[in-house]
C-alpha cells in the first residue's frame, strides 16, 4: 500500500465533520476515506469493525482502531500533531481514552453536526438509505 488510509463512517454527519477537520487542519498524506466506499477488503478491514470505530491501515497493512487509529494518525502529521498522537497513546491517556471514544460513538447523533442518521444501526441505514451509497432494499 502507498499510502495510510484512515477510514470513517461517511454516513454519520458527525464523523463526516470530523474527518474534514483532518483534512483541513492536520497536514497528513494519509487517505482519509468513508468506510462505505473503500475497498474494504483491498485494507484488510470489515464492515463490522468499520461500524463500531474509525480505522487506521498503514502502509505495512497494521491496523488500529478508534482511538488507537486516531493516534496513528496525529502520528503521520506535523511535530505538533505527533506529539499529542503519542499523548494519545500513553498507557493512562489510552486507558480513559477508550470509554471516551465509545461515548462519542454511542452519543454522536447529539453532538454538534450529528444528525439521526448517526444514531441508526448500519442494518437500519442500509434498508432505509441503500447499502454503502446504492438503492435503498425493500425487504
Amino acid at each position: 500500500m502507498e499510502k495510510s488510509a484512515f477510514v470513517y463512517d461517511g454516513d454519520c454527519a458527525f464523523c463526516t465533520r470530523c474527518a474534514e477537520f483532518i483534512e483541513r487542519r492536520i497536514p497528513t498524506d494519509v487517505r482519509v476515506l468513508p468506510w462505505q466506499f473503500a475497498d474494504l477488503a483491498a485494507l484488510g478491514l470489515t464492515a463490522a469493525a468499520c461500524e463500531e470505530a474509525v480505522q487506521w491501515v498503514g502502509t505495512d497493512g497494521r491496523t488500529a482502531a478508534g482511538p488507537d487509529a486516531i493516534a496513528r494518525l496525529l502520528g503521520a502529521s506535523t511535530v505538533a500533531w505527533r506529539a499529542a498522537g503519542a499523548v494519545l497513546r500513553l498507557p493512562p491517556v489510552r486507558l480513559v481514552a477508550w470509554p471516551v471514544y465509545r461515548w462519542v460513538a454511542r452519543n454522536r447523533h447529539r453532538l454538534p453536526g450529528g444528525t439521526a442518521a448517526c444514531s441508526l444501526p448500519q442494518e437500519t441505514r442500509d434498508r432505509l438509505y441503500g447499502p454503502a451509497g446504492g438503492p435503498p432494499t425493500t425487504a
